[in-house]
């Protein structure tokens, strides 16, 4: 065969076909993105070789290595901060951030050069118009500068899930007060918020937020009051799972919580149309009042401490009130024994006897065995009801 007679695709320098030096390029980038995110997870190394080949593999690669970026040290998120400044369209790509290091690596970085000590991580974040999960542990003297970022009104449009934590000296609570633009953020559907603190002030009337699409709300070992969660709950269109946790002995002690359980019940009642889950669990809230949770149409599983936070304790006056369980309750959970108080415990058979009448889609009762095991009454009441029962052993 004479060259005149080759294919057209063979290179007359190597004997190779243009095809077979990249036979990638071929490929529309639906997949190619697809082969580099498959490559990404074997080893980023190799992918940010290939990402160099060309601009197109560039742009792919980019969009695989800066999809989720977790930022352990206050001079990494430095650099690439600096780095989008050169690169805006970086900041479009990225989808997921994770910002987690101690206040000791951020004085370092502050020792570093004169030009560090005004290090602000909200300079990148408010860059990111297409940030979708945002967990933020970070020193609290950087707080300030984040929710600056939730007051913009611009800022993290497409956010649906956010963490927050923010470290103090003596491990004190931080002010929730300085991010609470948090609950304005109208994409966000996912919020956990851990060692915060919040007063009975929510937002300024002048400051009150449009609706919003939150549907889970987290609130670990929080001292929130129940006046100002309350305020921050009239936003949401239908928020469908509240979780409150809180140590049995808090350190340091609480100052803005209210010490009564039906307080906390009361701050959900603007959600009482859409929430499906409940759970709180302080085992330091005392039980002063009856339930009354008949208007909470859609709540299916309901959790607590203990047996007098649903029925109230034993006192003196008569209880003209019964309890008042969700008319969907499939699903009632005691996180600590029952049994101590002899009353609640009747009350407790009594329910449990009436289900057909007070509580008829109830499916499940879960339970922590005390010193002397569950009431063999409770225990045949449930057989009788057809009532699943889970006895978990205390501790």
């Amino acid at each position: 065969m004479s060259i005149d007679d080759r294919p057209n695709n063979v290179n007359q320098t190597d004997g190779f076909t243009k095809q077979s030096k990249d036979q990638l390029a071929v490929l529309p980038d639906k997949i190619l993105l697809q082969i580099f995110e498959a490559l990404g997870r074997i080893t980023k190394k190799n992918l940010c070789s290939v990402s160099r080949l060309n601009r197109r593999y560039h742009r792919l690669g980019d969009a695989v290595l800066y999809k989720t970026l977790l930022l352990e040290t206050p001079e990494l998120h430095l650099t690439f901060s600096e780095s989008l400044g050169r690169r805006p369209r970086r900041a479009s790509i990225i989808v997921e951030v994770k910002l987690a290091y101690p206040s000791a690596q951020l004085a370092q970085l502050a020792l570093d050069t004169p030009a560090r000590i005004h290090y602000d991580p909200s300079n990148s974040l408010s860059r990111m118009s297409n940030l979708e999960k945002l967990e933020i542990s970070l020193p609290d003297v950087l707080l300030r500068g984040i929710g600056n970022v939730f007051n913009g009104p611009f800022d993290l449009a497409c956010l649906k899930t956010c963490s927050l934590f923010y470290q103090t000296a003596d491990e004190q609570y931080w002010d929730l007060r300085e991010n609470i633009h948090v609950f304005t953020i109208p994409s966000l559907e996912r919020l956990t918020i851990t060692r915060a603190k919040l007063d009975e002030r929510g937002f300024d009337f002048l400051e009150r937020p449009s609706p919003t699409d939150l549907k889970v709300l987290h609130l670990i070992d929080c001292d929130i009051n129940d006046d100002g969660l309350s305020d921050l709950l009239e936003f949401p269109t239908g928020l469908e799972e509240f979780v409150m946790t809180q140590a049995a002995e808090p350190e340091p002690e609480l100052e803005e919580s209210s010490d009564t359980f039906s307080d906390y019940i009361s701050a959900l009642n603007s959600q009482r149309h859409s929430i499906k889950s409940v759970t709180i669990d302080s085992a330091s809230l005392s039980g002063r009042k009856v339930l009354r949770m008949r208007e909470y149409q859609e709540l299916t599983t309901l959790r607590m401490n203990w047996d007098y936070q649903l029925f109230g304790k034993t006192s003196k006056k008569p209880r003209l009130q019964s309890v008042g369980l969700p008319p969907k309750l499939e699903k009632l959970e005691f996180l600590n024994p029952i049994g101590t108080d002899e009353e609640v415990t009747d009350l407790l058979l009594s329910l449990i006897q009436n289900k057909s009448v007070v509580a008829d889609k109830l499916k499940t009762l879960i339970i922590v065995e005390g010193e002397d095991g569950v009431s063999r009454d409770i225990v045949e009441a449930c057989k009788e009801q057809n009532l699943e029962l889970h006895m978990i052993a205390g501790q």
